[in-house]
């Protein structure tokens, strides 16, 4: 199978790469940025015809929260448009399109959200995820939303993770680890104005969910997540025991003012409960959801033998 992956080069892109093409023989494309602008629909229409992917898989995005809040028109390029972009360009092609969505296309208080469930952000990234979600889900002729949630792994472009924790729960268990790992204390947030409630995915798992639904050529909605639903504590404290780290460098607490407000991410606009049901996603791909224990002892192997793998 050839697959055209946008935003190869990120966290979730570049775990996307290296399952399909290390885990499953795909060819794989993934232009950078530089190389095609997806905000220029022609170009994006000229890089598929001359590529012919049998699916593009469209992870990219402009990761700048607080961006997303005050260029609203470029936000709205960079995501709503970029898709419609692909979408068209994929429909021409008679490509798969598989858009990367998020569990925070829901406000909170669905959890567990099942696939069918209606979104309702309450932020700018979740709403444009949802109207993204729609472009794919109204217009294009073969077309699968894909939610990811809670993603944690290594990121196989780089050996850095781009931040240490955050409101949601992105990167939470590697930052522990390297914290515990070098004998530093390390606090994980919980309290109000924090997703506090999640389905903790190990990425290169929902990479597998994702290539899943592609052989078997689904339309509609996935939830490409883990199989167990827990708050931040509970999942700090299951990596500690997967790693076998001194659990007396972990504390809990508050996260800091400034990291609330950063970006023009206000507290109540963080959805507090984003667990995702993906009862219909197993039955779908014939799977079961990938259990918590499993998921930390496979992502403690990759960071205990991962090198750098460039999209």
């Amino acid at each position: 199978m050839r697959v055209l992956v946008t935003g190869g080069g990120g966290f979730v892109g570049s775990n996307l790469v290296h399952v399909f093409r290390h885990g499953h023989g795909a060819e794989v494309i993934a232009p950078g940025h530089e190389t095609v602008d997806l905000t220029d629909g022609a170009l994006v229409a000229r890089c598929v015809a001359a590529t012919r992917p049998d699916a593009i898989v469209h992870a990219a995005i402009w990761n700048d929260p607080g961006m997303l809040r005050t260029d609203r028109r470029r936000a709205w390029r960079e995501y709503v448009g970029t898709t419609r972009n692909v979408v068209d360009a994929a429909n021409a092609a008679g490509a798969r399109v598989v858009l990367i969505s998020t569990d925070w296309v829901f406000d909170g208080t669905q959890g567990p959200a099942a696939e069918h469930e209606p979104p309702s952000p309450v932020n700018p990234y979740g709403f444009l995820k949802a109207a993204s979600e729609l472009v794919v889900t109204q217009r294009a002729a073969r077309g699968t939303v894909a939610r990811i949630a809670a993603v944690q792994g290594v990121h196989r472009a780089r050996r850095q993770t781009p931040r240490e924790q955050d409101a949601g729960f992105g990167y939470l268990v590697a930052s522990l680890v390297d914290a515990l790992r070098a004998g530093r204390r390390f606090t994980v947030w919980d309290g109000e104005g924090l997703n506090r409630l999640a389905t903790p995915t190990l990425a290169s798992d929902a990479a597998e969910l994702v290539w899943r639904g592609l052989e078997r050529d689904i339309d509609g909605v996935l939830h490409c997540c883990g199989g167990e639903h827990v708050n931040r504590v509970t999942l700090a404290r299951r990596a500690v025991d997967a790693f076998e780290l001194d659990g007396e460098l972990l504390d809990v607490g508050p996260a800091p003012d400034d990291v609330l407000a950063a970006g023009g991410v206000a507290a109540g606009t963080i959805p507090c409960d984003t667990r995702l049901d993906a009862a219909a996603t197993a039955a779908a791909l014939d799977v079961s959801p990938p259990d918590l224990d499993g998921a930390l002892a496979r992502l403690r192997a990759e960071m205990e033998s991962q090198a750098p793998c460039p999209a």
